[in-house]
């Protein structure tokens, strides 16, 4: 087994990784406040990966307009599930707003089943997006260079808005003690708007990114890379935007590794050895590699 087949698989990894690293974000944001547990997060990135299918059936359709509207529809979808289904459950318990989520979740995979059909849809990026790059023995794709960047992005922006602006230091805020902030004035229902509409935003890009890497969507697509994405995002630390990028890039590291260097009977069971370790470091850090024992931001 070779130098460049082991860093082949690590790049593989890294990329995979940064997928998960955009979901676990969301998943963060509105964890943070909320202590949702939102297992349809993943979903909202079918509903908008799957906007973006029928726009780009329209010849003469701009990739970045495609790109904006799946992202709304899939905030919009995020959007109407905090109100319709869990502002009316707020305070009545986690066990309950899990069980609400896992609803959501089936609800929208048959929604889009219905529409579009259960069977797998071929998607292709413009050629401009899937051109390759030779960096030495490592090869990436324009998608893949743009999304590392947007991490980079997002991060910033997310770890600038959270720390100087209103809206952040609400959000922070809210985070710590969600009925004490609405005692001193805070507008709790504007606060978690905002971060569904930011959740569910990136939920929508990252469907994009998954897709565009496959080739292929199906109504399911958005389940397990959710249910992953937020186990990076218990990895890195729940609540932490950091140690859920940090979180993304392990797990997805570790999948690729696995499923390149162990034998081939063994690598159809990768996503089990994904929750072992995700057992393995709770077991020695209980709140994550970068999680507080306030369960705050960073």
């Amino acid at each position: 087994m070779s130098f460049d087949y082991i860093l082949s698989q690590f790049v593989n990894g890294v990329k995979l990784g940064s997928i998960y690293a955009v979901i676990a974000i969301g998943y963060s944001m509105v964890y943070g406040i909320l202590k949702l547990i939102n297992f349809a997060h993943g979903d909202l990135m079918t509903v908008g990966v799957y906007t973006m299918l029928v726009l780009m059936g329209f010849s003469g359709v701009p990739i970045w307009l495609v790109i904006l509207a799946g992202c709304a529809v899939s905030i919009l979808f995020g959007m109407t599930m905090e109100k319709v289904v869990y502002r009316p459950l707020r305070g009545s318990g986690e066990e309950t707003t899990l069980i609400a989520s896992l609803a959501v979740s089936v609800f929208l995979q048959n929604l889009i089943s219905m529409i579009f059909s259960p069977q797998k849809k071929a998607f292709h990026l413009p050629e401009f997006l899937t051109e390759n790059h030779q960096f030495g023995s490592i090869t990436l794709s324009t998608m893949n260079i743009i999304t590392f960047i947007s991490i980079v992005v997002i991060l910033i922006v997310l770890t600038y808005m959270l720390k100087k602006t209103k809206l952040g230091m609400a959000m922070r805020a809210c985070s710590d003690n969600l009925a004490a902030s609405q005692l001193m004035g805070i507008k709790i229902n504007t606060v978690v708007v905002a971060a569904f509409v930011i959740g569910s935003g990136l939920a929508g890009l990252t469907g994009l990114m998954l897709a565009g890497e496959y080739k292929t969507i199906e109504p399911l697509m958005g389940f397990v890379p959710g249910l992953k994405a937020f186990c990076a995002a218990v990895l890195g630390g729940i609540g932490s935007l950091n140690g859920a990028v940090l979180g993304g890039f392990i797990i997805g590291i570790a999948e690729m590794l696995f499923a390149g260097l162990m034998p081939t009977d063994i690598t159809p069971y990768r996503d089990a050895f994904i929750f072992l370790l995700l057992i393995v470091v709770l077991l020695v850090k209980p709140n994550g590699i970068l999680g507080s024992s306030e369960g705050g931001r960073s």
